[in-house]
């Protein structure tokens, strides 16, 4: 929710701080006392564009700042990773409301502070603006995007969003709930968009994809007929080193071998004892010394030497005549040179060449454009593209369902909004299958038509109601949403929506703010003393004239919250204008009235 909202220099508003009540927040005072800026500062900090001609009069720059309070869960979600590819909020990260302004947020680089978002937004006289996350600037869209997921405001230039055919597709799927068919549905979907744009391909290469083609294709075959194994080059590299090194190899091993042990060679060739026996000799003349202590100990290290020396001539002895012919050093010079050549062209490693070969079979199958490869993948196409169907008529059928309720619902609220005859259609169309109507969200064209007086034609939301009109009809939605599927996470401001109403009809006005502001944040901008009385807060906008010092900085606006008996002669002034006994008695029994138990949330029309 909206926790504070600072503004300094904007228009006539030289310094103000707003706390919005956690439910309903009323905005008051006298026609052109400045209370538009309050949403002028809102869109400001939502990435509206700037204007430097609201920089208030002397002033170098202007500055709002929104700081909005998040749920724990909301925070939660940035760390949860449960996330879905579909829904009517972030589409990459599946959440909704404050959830999608954190994951947001944290693309941005910005996480929050004690469960806190920070949204401030500067504009010089000079023209140019600064947008600002958490302390970190950003584009102006990022401010936009994660105020789009917490704050909606309904006024007359608002309104036009809910026009465009997206915005009512996702309201009537927030309605709907139908989160899981959506996700069925984008599954199938992305799938089928896959496969589309891989034939797409297939089907547009021109010749130097061909050419590519032919050049995986001869070049796998030549690593398939060579066949490298890994790190064989080194293994032949170490084979053929031993075979060119032969002679001295075997002069070497014989010589030391004859050293170390006479037997293992020609004993004619051994040249006096060797250190075998020589070894063996010294323990036999220890071992015969009948005295013990140090001379056993010093044969017993003997013959443990003597143990080691055997291992060391069993190895040697097994080097001889292992080092290969000159027939077998051309065969595996030749073997060399082959994959010498493989590891220069996609090496450098022989485990590169094989990588290189098995990511160049992949690729092949992309740039086979062949009949009888197009052929498979459109068989596959036409299978993905049922499958996707199928899904689309599920969700179709949980849109119609959810269109017929929220049409007839919305109607019925609209009767005590002070719109009697008029009525809501919401109309799901699915699209001719011949035309290939498959996209991103489904099959179905969707349609808010609004009829706003009995007899009116049934035209497009959005070019069928006048600015208070359609902030009625938004209530309205608003109302049936948070009945249907609980708290929106938001906060709603209403502008304009008390207009051309008066009366009793103003009193439902209030009771049906009051009711969204259960499950909601709520702000609305008023004169209706009948509305404004149902706040749970109420901030005055007050016009006051410059000190005779400041003259040339013109009319100054304030910005105060009225309580007890200020806010009762406030309720008095919008009543009637003056604040007699009289007018302040009916104020204090309206605030009295509006304190009446709301029904709970889904239980119908307040007041029935």
């Amino acid at each position: 929710m909206l926790e504070e909202l600072d503004i300094r220099n904007l228009g006539p508003i030289r310094e103000a701080t707003i706390a919005p009540a956690a439910g309903m927040t009323a905005i008051t005072g006298e026609t052109g006392a400045g209370k538009s800026m309050l949403l002028s500062a809102i869109r400001l900090v939502s990435g509206g564009a700037a204007e430097s001609s609201r920089v208030s009069a002397g002033a170098d720059e202007a500055w709002a700042q929104a700081i909005f309070a998040l749920s724990d869960d909301a925070v939660a979600s940035e760390h949860s990773g449960d996330t879905n590819d579909a829904g009517s909020g972030d589409a990459d990260s599946g959440f909704t409301g404050a959830a999608a302004a954190v994951a947001k947020a944290h693309d941005a680089g910005v996480d929050p502070e004690d469960g806190e978002l920070f949204l401030s937004r500067t504009v010089r006289a000079s023209g140019r603006s600064r947008a600002v996350l958490g302390g970190k600037s950003v584009p102006r869209s990022v401010l936009g995007a994660i105020a789009g997921e917490l704050v909606t405001i309904h006024g007359q230039t608002d309104q036009l969003k809910i026009a465009a055919s997206s915005r009512q597709r996702e309201f009537l799927d927030r309605v709907a709930g139908d989160e899981a068919e959506l996700a069925a549905y984008r599954k199938a979907w992305d799938a089928l968009a896959a496969m589309d744009e891989r034939l797409e391909r297939l089907r547009s290469q021109e010749s130097s994809a061909r050419q590519q083609a032919d050049y995986l294709r001869e070049s796998i075959d030549r690593i398939n007929r060579i066949d490298p194994q890994p790190w064989e080059d080194e293994e032949l590299k170490a084979r053929r080193e031993r075979i060119e090194n032969a002679a001295d190899i075997a002069q070497g091993v014989g010589s030391a071998l004859g050293a170390l042990d006479a037997s293992q060679v020609d004993v004619d060739a051994a040249d006096g004892a060797s250190a075998v026996e020589l070894i063996n000799h010294a323990v036999t003349s220890l071992r015969a010394i009948r005295v013990g202590g140090t001379f056993s100990e010093q044969a017993d290290r003997l013959e443990s030497i003597n143990a080691d020396l055997g291992d060391v001539v069993f190895a040697l002895s097994q080097e001889l005549g292992d080092e290969g012919s000159v027939e077998d050093l051309d065969q595996i010079n030749g073997r060399i040179h082959e994959l010498g050549d493989l590891a220069r062209r996609w090496g450098p490693t022989l485990a590169d060449v094989l990588a290189w070969r098995d990511k160049a079979a992949f690729d092949l199958e992309d740039l086979d454009a062949s009949p009888e490869k197009v052929a498979e993948l459109e068989s596959e196409r036409q299978t993905l593209y049922d499958a996707a169907l199928a899904a689309a008529d599920v969700l179709s059928a949980a849109r119609v369902a959810a269109a017929a309720d929220l049409g007839a619902r919305v109607t019925e609220e609209l009767g005590s909004l002070a719109m009697l005859g008029a009525s809501l259609e919401v109309r799901v169309t699915p699209r001719d299958k011949a035309d290939d109507p498959l996209g991103p969200y489904g099959r179905d064209d969707i349609a808010f038509l609004f009829t706003p007086f009995e007899g009116s034609p049934q035209l497009p939301m959005g070019k069928s109601a006048s600015g208070g009109e359609l902030s009625r009809l938004m209530l309205a939605l608003e109302l049936v949403a948070a009945d249907t599927r609980g708290g929106a996470d938001q906060t709603f401001i209403f502008d304009e929506v008390d207009a051309g109403v008066g009366g009793k009809a103003a009193v439902e006005l209030g009771k049906r703010l009051a009711r969204l502001a259960r499950s909601a944040q709520v702000i609305v901008v008023t004169h209706l003393a009948q509305v404004a009385s149902w706040a749970d807060a109420q901030f005055v906008v007050t016009k006051e004239p410059p000190d005779a010092d400041d003259d040339d900085l013109g009319v100054v606006t304030t910005i105060a919250e009225v309580n007890g008996e200020t806010r009762v002669h406030e309720i008095a002034r919008m009543l009637s204008g003056s604040e007699s006994e009289a007018s302040l008695d009916h104020a204090r029994e309206l605030l009295s009235d509006s304190r009446l138990t709301l029904p709970l949330a889904g239980a119908g029309a307040a007041g029935d």
